[in-house]
């Protein structure tokens, strides 16, 4: 077996660290140019805005998050990151914040500012709670005041009776569309584990706690395939969407890299238990519950590696774990890359370093496009290549900039608390 390459492993192997640092400037280079007067936009497979797309909450705050974590870290262009980071909080405390009615548009024109789509979702306001948190721990001014904005818009959405966010409501919040989907409630745990960190408040930790908790149980109820979509009593709904499978946010089936993405967080929840708690035998059977959760939902996103091609993961399979939409999508092996990360570190097994190592050389040799600075293809076929069912162009770099950090950082504290506990070492 080749040298660990995570944490302090990649000290003793500083080529792999090297490299995981210039993939992540050359991506940051490259969502530099999302920069619009009013936000960041849609940026085609060239890496230029597309003029066919406003200006979108979700793309913004994850854009914005990326140049906090970047200006946090200090880079030779953190000046730079610093500058664009504001300008996201700005766009955010300005034309995207609805005034008379609370929360966030989720479209704004990307000419005029004007709401183009006035309806407030959950998933893009748990993106704005992640934004928040990160401005707050790159100390950009303002960013105190934009977090305290989105925790109480976000906190709208919760539904006390299910411990779970409702999806998305009219702009006055007095309609709820006839939905609830674990994605909103996934990103609505990333964000909250962010702001907990940020400002100290444990009731935020322990919603996002209880809400993996519920995700897991609903995995293992279905063979650990992980429902996405559920009714307003959040009953599963397994044939949502079978009529449009490769919906981007609302697939039919599975969804392999939400099966990553939330076992990473669960390891994360895990790992932010120990040591935050007067109780600790309970929170720490409470960990480990949540690790041993994370291993089964991983292992069984594991088995659809190479199911239908020569590597790379489905974006979604059926109930029986047949894949159903078949395209690679960069988000999903980022995020496998990012779980093995730290179930290597959490677990010690070496499969998953051996995993890991695995799966960034496939990333290398398709989804990372040789000589083009900071661009990673958006979707592929299952034989290689170049793919626009889901996907049109390579609109922002969140899950591929994350990836570039995590292997560098513990499990806990969260991604920008952590980068700001590294920096303040340093």
């Amino acid at each position: 077996m080749t040298t660990p390459l995570l944490l302090e492993a990649t000290k003793t192997d500083p080529a792999h660290a090297a490299w995981l640092e210039e993939v992540g400037k050359d991506l940051l280079e490259w969502g530099a140019a999302s920069r619009t007067e009013h936000g960041f936009g849609w940026l085609d497979s060239s890496g230029t805005l597309d003029p066919d797309h406003d200006l979108e909450l979700w793309i913004n705050c994850r854009m914005t998050h990326c140049f906090a974590l970047a200006s946090i870290r200090g880079t030779e262009s953190s000046r730079d990151y610093a500058e664009l980071a504001a300008h996201g909080l700005s766009a955010l405390s300005g034309a995207f914040h609805d005034d008379e009615h609370g929360g966030f548009y989720s479209i704004i024109a990307r000419k005029t500012g004007a709401p183009v789509d006035d309806s407030k979702q959950a998933y893009a306001h748990a993106f704005v709670v992640l934004a928040a948190s990160s401005l707050v721990e790159a100390q950009i001014p303002g960013a105190d005041e934009l977090l305290e904005t989105a925790l109480e818009a976000h906190a709208r959405f919760f539904e006390s009776e299910h411990e779970m966010f409702a999806d998305t409501y009219s702009r006055d919040f007095s309609n709820c569309e006839d939905y609830r989907g674990i994605n909103a409630n996934m990103h609505s745990v990333e964000g909250l584990l962010a702001a907990s960190a940020a400002t100290g408040r444990l009731e935020l930790f322990e919603r996002a706690a209880v809400i993996v908790e519920r995700a897991l149980a609903f995995a293992k109820g279905n063979g650990w395939f992980l429902p996405e979509h559920f009714t307003t009593a959040w009953e599963p709904r397994p044939d949502y969407n079978r009529e449009e499978p490769a919906h981007p946010f609302r697939p039919y089936g599975a969804t392999i890299g939400h099966s990553f993405e939330w076992a990473r967080l669960a390891l994360h929840t895990a790992a932010g238990f120990e040591g935050q708690f007067s109780d600790a035998t309970r929170a720490q059977e409470r960990a480990s519950a949540l690790r041993d959760g994370a291993l089964a939902l991983a292992e069984k996103a594991c088995e659809t590696w190479g199911i239908d091609g020569d590597g790379g993961f489905p974006y979604t399979v059926d109930w029986n774990g047949s894949p159903v939409v078949h395209e690679r999508m960069h988000w999903v092996v980022a995020e496998a890359i990012g779980a093995a990360a730290v179930l290597f570190r959490t677990s010690g097994d070496a499969v998953w370093e051996e995993r890991y190592e695995s799966w960034w050389q496939w990333a290398k040799t398709t989804t990372i496009v040789p000589g083009r600075l900071g661009s990673w293809v958006h979707e592929l076929t299952a034989t290689g290549e170049i793919s626009e069912t889901t996907w049109k162009g390579q609109p922002d770099i969140y899950h591929a900039y994350q990836v570039t950090l995590i292997p560098r950082l513990p499990a806990w504290p969260p991604l920008a608390h952590a980068v700001a506990t590294e920096a303040r070492s340093r």
